[in-house]
């Protein structure tokens, strides 16, 4: 299937750290990616400018906003924006429960990818702890509809992404991503796509407050003459197609559990991510709790469904 099965959870062996920028605030901010015990979840341990500190839990429940990013908590209060390439990152690398101190109230965008937020996790590490992981089960179809974009969970075996996206830019043009999704693919396929705009926004954006750490060292740049600015160039010929499933994949990171099933969208973003998962999450006759078990030594895994506590961390 797509995301290897794993009877138990699992958490980092060691601290890591990565330092950076906020891709709209602009601002240095370092986060530390700790270990954690069974059913943490992740967690940000949020401290502001002020001083002024909270957990947030990375849970659908908690996004206070998906104009630009996924951001968080509350936008006028404590918050953590831009959490999508890392929660991508962990969900991938198979990474249950992470405790994470920010000193920002942004994520940094290193270079726009998850690329350095999967080397700081492997070099840290991963270990199993003692308690079995449970794993979300689409069982009937859901889907949600916005004017040309829909996105939708359909039942399947493996953890599949189906992602395209149609822009009027002839550089961007219509593309589609399709496939399961382990650590491997991940790291080989998706992990380092980067974010990507238009220079014929930049300055409204700016005048908005965003985008103030945005650069050619973090994001791949469209110029008026519609062409790829970056000296480099690419680093897929499909680089936009497969960001957007990086991004996707972050925001449904946010559900608490790996999902098993196929999520297929059209012309997506983060709030259509967002509303999709939240609209499985709230029909219980959509989806099932699973772990997995071994019922004879050497035996593959199969998967039983299970009672899931009232305070699991996908209930909404």
């Amino acid at each position: 299937m797509g995301i290897e099965l794993h009877d138990y959870q699992t958490t980092l062996k060691s601290r890591a750290t990565l330092s950076g920028v906020g891709v709209h605030s602009g601002k240095p901010v370092t986060l530390h990616l700790n270990p954690a015990d069974v059913d943490t979840g992740v967690i940000f341990n949020c401290t502001t400018e002020t001083g002024e500190s909270r957990e947030i839990r990375g849970l659908v429940s908690e996004i206070g906003g998906t104009d630009l990013c996924t951001v968080l908590g509350n936008t006028d209060g404590v918050h953590v924006a831009t959490v999508e390439h890392l929660m991508a990152a962990l969900f991938a690398l198979g990474v249950d429960n992470v405790s994470i101190d920010i000193d920002g109230s942004e994520v940094p965008i290193l270079d726009g990818s998850s690329e350095l937020f999967v080397e700081a996790i492997e070099q840290a590490g991963l270990r199993s702890l003692a308690s079995k992981r449970r794993y979300i089960r689409v069982i009937k179809p859901i889907r949600i509809e916005k004017g040309g974009s829909w996105a939708e969970f359909i039942p399947y075996s493996g953890t599949r992404f189906e992602v395209e996206i149609d822009f009027e830019s002839p550089c961007i043009g219509r593309q589609l991503y399709a496939g399961d999704i382990d650590p491997e693919a991940f790291k080989r396929d998706i992990s380092r796509a980067r974010t990507f705009g238009f220079m014929k926004d930049v300055e409204r954006l700016w005048a908005a407050g965003y985008a103030l750490g945005s650069s050619l060292e973090n994001s791949v740049v469209i110029g008026d003459d519609d062409r790829v600015i970056n000296l480099e160039g690419l680093r897929y010929e499909d680089e936009f197609v497969r960001h957007k499933t990086l991004d996707a994949m972050g925001d449904l990171a946010l559900a608490g559990a790996r999902f098993i099933g196929c999520f297929r969208s059209y012309r997506g973003g983060h709030k259509l991510n967002a509303t999709a998962l939240r609209r499985l999450l709230s029909d219980r006759s959509a989806f099932e709790i699973v772990e997995s078990t071994r019922r004879e030594r050497g035996r593959a895994a199969e998967l039983i469904a299970v009672n899931a506590p009232v305070f699991a961390p996908w209930a909404l």
